[in-house]
């Protein structure tokens, strides 16, 4: 990494949580991740959702579709594990480098997870298969019971869930506990060994819950896992700017239109893969941190998947810009508003 006057250069960055969704949206947001990222995990969290090998290459093949220009961009397919995940599927999957991992996502904590685990018990032979091939799992956090408090679902979850039969069943299983939120969240990663790592939101890095509730509620950010207090915030910006190889990158971008958020029952999900890498660099300059933002970006998640950093660069430059541009979906169906509208930042992407 070179830090020069006004000007920091970072090998090329890689996203290891991101939604592309599907059709025209699929086409409309890609191009913002492609310019940026040299790989990204792709959620499996489509209508139905991605459960099998066939599924993940015609989902992979639609998004190499729509690369026009960045044909060096790679999408990383995950599977949606479901009660009937077959463990041959997935070992099949994984090595025919068709899935790089599997999702978990416990049936009805967030978007399009209806068809989740409902009970432990239903996955344990995949998960069993997947500590002995070395497959990551990646952890939607929080626990679904309605029951919960909303903002306390994540460290439920942690307590009950990782903490309890997950670690003490499979201690060699590779974790990924995806888009922490909470003070708890990143204690529990520090705490584990090697195997265990999260990944971090530009926008839970930027906004409490007062952001979303205070003075009016504002739906465009409204995302799950929910922002918390801000001593969470604070929590989660002293994990990622240590330099703990266990936190990396992951946007969590999630678009939704205008109009599904701005509703009576809106759509929690923050797109930012627009800025978000300019987002990160501010939050590490504040924090003066600037000299660890390279292993947070671009080192540390290829490290934990067993991978080579990309051999590509970026450059950003410390310049003023608005966040001014909101997407506009083909034939005025409807626009895409990216996170932190209107407002300033004070990192651009100049080359890469």
């Amino acid at each position: 990494m070179k830090i020069l006057k006004n000007k920091i250069k970072i090998i090329r960055p890689d996203d290891w949580h991101l939604h592309l969704r599907d059709g025209e949206m699929l086409k409309s947001v890609l191009p913002y991740t492609a310019a940026h990222f040299g790989r990204a995990i792709i959620m499996p969290n489509l209508t139905p959702p991605i459960t099998s090998v066939s599924d993940a290459i015609d989902y992979r093949d639609r998004i190499k579709s729509n690369l026009i220009g960045k044909e060096n961009f790679e999408p990383l397919m995950t599977c949606y594990l479901t009660d009937h995940t077959d463990p041959d599927e997935v070992e099949r999957g994984f090595y025919e480098k068709v899935f790089t991992a599997v999702k978990l996502y416990p049936a009805r904590a967030t978007t399009n997870s209806e068809f989740g685990v409902t009970k432990w018990n239903n996955v344990h032979g995949v998960l069993e298969r997947m500590e002995k091939i070395g497959m990551p799992l990646l952890v939607h956090g929080e626990e679904a019971d309605p029951e919960i408090d909303i903002f306390d679902r994540e460290a439920f979850f942690i307590d009950n869930v990782l903490s309890g039969w997950v670690r003490n069943d499979f201690p060699a299983l590779n974790i990924v506990l995806e888009h922490i939120t909470t003070k708890e969240g990143a204690e529990f990663v520090k705490s584990c060994e090697k195997n265990i790592a999260a990944t971090v939101t530009p926008h839970h890095l930027v906004i409490n819950r007062n952001d979303l509730l205070a003075g009016g509620i504002r739906p465009h950010l409204y995302c799950l896992p929910i922002a918390k207090r801000d001593k969470h915030r604070r929590a989660l910006r002293s994990a990622v700017t240590s330099g703990n190889r266990s936190f990396f990158l992951g946007t969590d971008s999630a678009p939704h239109t205008n109009s599904s958020k701005e509703s009576d029952c809106g759509c929690a999900g923050i797109f930012n893969a627009q800025n978000a890498i300019e987002i990160y660099a501010s939050v590490f300059e504040e924090m003066n941190a600037l000299e660890e933002f390279e292993k947070f970006a671009s080192l540390n998640g290829p490290n934990f998947y067993g991978l080579e950093p990309n051999r590509e660069y970026l450059v950003l430059e410390k310049k003023n810009h608005r966040i001014d541009e909101e997407i506009e979906l083909p034939d005025d169906q409807d626009t895409i508003r990216p996170f932190l509208f209107g407002e300033e930042l004070n990192w651009r992407v100049v080359d890469g």
